[in-house]
C-alpha cells in the first residue's frame, strides 16, 4: 500500500502546559541539538541515518525539520522548560491516508527523571489527534529500553506487541534488533497520569523566530 503522506504543509503550534512549552527549533539552537544527538544514551538505543557530529549537522538537522514541516509528513518540536530546551518531541512518517504516524522523543541527560518526556509526549499526543485529526499514533523502542517503555506506558501507549529486526543496533545500520510496539488510539480514554486536561493551551505560530519561520510555516533561511 502507498504511504501516502499530507499534501500541504503542517503549521506549527506554540504548545503550553503540564509545565512546558512546546516550539519549533531554530537555529540559534544547534549547540543544543549536537548535546542531545551526541549523548551517550540517546545514542545507545538510536542510531540515526544521518548521524550530528558538529554544529553544522546540527544546523543541517534543524533545517531538514524545516523542510518536514513544509512537506507535511514530520512535525517536531524542541521541549522547553522554565525557557530551556531540554529534549525533543516530535510526529514523525504522517500518513493522512490511513490518519496515523510515528511519535519520538528524547531528553537531556539533566532533565530525565523529572516526567519531561511523559508530559511533552501527552502535549504532543493531543496536538496530533486534534490539531491534525490523526486517530492512531505508534511509539516504537527497542527491547531493554525501560525508561521509554514506562513513558509509553504512563502515557496510555498500550503495548501491542515485539516487531522482529524492526530497528538499527546501536551505531550499525546493517545489524538489526527487536522492537516493542505501543499505540494509542484518538478514541482511547485519557491517561490515568494525564486524566484533568490540565493547562494545555495551543497559539498556532506564537512564539517564533521570523528567522526560523513564516505564517504558512517554516522556511529555511536562504543560505543556510
Amino acid at each position: 500500500m502507498a504511504n501516502t503522506t499530507a499534501a500541504e504543509p503542517l503549521r506549527p503550534a506554540d504548545l503550553r502546559g503540564y509545565g512546558l512549552r512546546l516550539r519549533t527549533w531554530e537555529y540559534a539552537d544547534a549547540p543544543v541539538a549536537l548535546r542531545g544527538h551526541s549523548d551517550p544514551e540517546f545514542l545507545r538505543w538510536n542510531t540515526p541515518l544521518v548521524p550530528v557530529r558538529d554544529e553544522a549537522g546540527a544546523r543541517d538537522f534543524i533545517r531538514r525539520r524545516f523542510e518536514s514541516w513544509e512537506r507535511g509528513d514530520a512535525a517536531t518540536y524542541a521541549i522547553t522548560e522554565d525557557d530551556e530546551i531540554v529534549g525533543e518531541v516530535s510526529l514523525n512518517l504522517i500518513n493522512r491516508t490511513f490518519s496515523n504516524a510515528r511519535v519520538g522523543y528524547w531528553v537531556l541527560a539533566e532533565a530525565r527523571g523529572r516526567g519531561v518526556a511523559a508530559r511533552a509526549l501527552e502535549l504532543c499526543t493531543r496536538w496530533g489527534f486534534g490539531e491534525i485529526g490523526l486517530n492512531r499514533l505508534e511509539l516504537g523502542h527497542a527491547l531493554g529500553n525501560v525508561p521509554s517503555c514506562r513513558v509509553a506506558e504512563r502515557s496510555g501507549y498500550a503495548l501491542e506487541g515485539t516487531l522482529r529486526g524492526a530497528m538499527f543496533e546501536a551505531g550499525s545500520t546493517d545489524v538489526f534488533r527487536d522492537v516493542h510496539l505501543h499505540a494509542r488510539l484518538a478514541s482511547d480514554p485519557l491517561p490515568s497520569a494525564f486524566s484533568e486536561p490540565g493547562d494545555v493551551r495551543a497559539a498556532d505560530g506564537a512564539g517564533r523566530d521570523d528567522a526560523a519561520g513564516t505564517a504558512a510555516g517554516l522556511t529555511a533561511p536562504a543560505g543556510a
